[in-house]
């Protein structure tokens, strides 16, 4: 069975315990990393001009103390491969929701299920929607 290494699990601490529990269940099935939970001041602004974010400090999701945003993608992570990532996604949405815990996901920022309609891609982002 999956499990977190110990880097995953001290970003994944760092996040909102709902987002915790969601990432719990999903790597007893899917084997996963998490890349990252919350963000300081100067990583946030670092990813928006590197273009890894369009948000600048404090107004991202990472940035809530906890985090309200996780980026996780599945193991071994494959960076150009948008159709596993989606279906990874799909999975941990799904997770979510049975939960119920609603998530969005960097791949479908509007949540109407068409994926490819996107001005930015964020394919290992999910966030809890409020």
């Amino acid at each position: 069975m999956p499990r977190f290494s110990d880097k995953s699990i001290s970003n994944l601490t760092t996040c909102d315990t709902r987002l915790q529990q969601v990432l719990l269940r999903v790597v007893h099935d899917f084997d996963c990393t998490i890349l990252e939970g919350h963000r300081d001041r100067e990583r946030q602004n670092r990813m928006v001009d590197e273009g890894k974010s369009r948000v600048r400090w404090p107004d991202g999701k990472h940035n809530t103390v906890p985090s309200r945003a996780v980026d996780v993608a599945a193991y071994p992570i494959v960076w150009d491969d948008r159709e596993r990532q989606t279906l990874f996604a799909g999975f941990v949405l799904a997770t979510a929701k049975a939960m119920g815990i609603e998530l969005r996901w960097g791949g479908d920022w509007s949540m109407d299920f068409e994926v490819k309609d996107n001005r930015f891609d964020d394919l290992v982002h999910f966030e809890i929607v409020e």
